[in-house]
């Protein structure tokens, strides 16, 4: 069977994928080794048996769900390959939102200092300490193969302005305080129907759900972040697309000045921001 004729029956069998051509032709880069752009001009390139062996285990595991990026171990973010994996949630393009936010609120100090709370793959923090090469990222995540899996991130892209530690929360890196504190925590409720569907059945549910229907880890952050954080200080928390309401009102509620909701791609709110002044 060559690559044209083996997407074509994969196409058959992903009739419940959002992104059917897209997921057949990343395994079949995965699995060949080859780069999409020789995929469709060579694509009459017959697959040997090995080749055809391992596609049949993947397509069968993606046809009942399991996320691409988990059977390839690998997704793109911020246009970093970054190492995946079930320890961890897969970044998403909605977060590159976070990023972007981060970003504008670190021009505004020189040699910025950030925190990234849950870090998981180190999406986040590595995006970011890539993009500000005179900043400081620490990244820390509650599970220690979150922080290995984040560490291999950082030894693949090479950058040396960026550390991951182990613990919970802001315990790790008491009292140090920062410029910058950003996080995508579990902010879902259990109770969430679309925690049934998707790629989420897959993800760690310790890394998706919160108690108070979604807010509990949301507050404690907020509780907590002033702090950690330096004079003019930014706390960034990126939530679900009903939470920007509440979570604004906890932010007002904890003292934050310049309270703000930024919109995701989808044109949801998803990312919500205050700066913090000492008085």
């Amino acid at each position: 069977m060559d690559y044209r004729t083996w997407v074509a029956t994969a196409l058959r069998q992903l009739i419940h994928s959002e992104s059917p051509k897209r997921d057949a032709e990343i395994l079949l880069e995965h699995v060949t080794g080859k780069g999409r752009t020789f995929l469709l001009a060579f694509g009459e390139t017959l697959l040997d048996d090995v080749q055809l062996q391992r596609l049949s285990e993947l397509l069968t595991r993606r046809i009942n769900g399991e996320p691409v990026a988990y059977l390839t171990g690998e997704r793109e973010f911020w246009s970093l390959p970054l190492a995946v994996s079930p320890v961890t949630l897969i970044p998403r393009p909605d977060t590159e939102c976070l990023v972007e936010q981060a970003s504008q609120c670190m021009a505004q100090f020189s040699a910025p200092t950030v925190l990234d709370l849950g870090t998981g793959t180190g999406a986040i923090a590595l995006a970011l300490a890539s993009e500000h090469p005179d900043c400081t990222v620490t990244g820390v995540d509650v599970q220690p193969d979150a922080v290995t899996l984040a560490q291999r991130n950082t030894a693949t892209l090479q950058l040396s302005n960026v550390q991951f530690v182990h613990g919970n929360w802001f315990e790790p890196v008491a009292p140090t305080r920062f410029s910058v504190i950003v996080s995508n925590p579990p902010y879902i409720d259990a109770e969430d129907t679309h925690l049934r569907e998707g790629d989420v059945r897959f993800e760690p549910l310790s890394a998706l759900l919160a108690a108070e229907g979604g807010l509990a880890d949301l507050r404690w952050i907020i509780q907590q972040a002033p702090q950690h954080l330096k004079n003019t200080g930014w706390l960034l928390l990126e939530h679900g697309w009903q939470q920007g309401e509440p979570v604004r009102q906890l932010l007002q509620q904890r003292g934050f000045d310049q309270v703000a909701t930024c919109r995701d791609y989808g044109g949801n709110e998803r990312v919500t921001l205050g700066q913090w002044l000492w008085r």
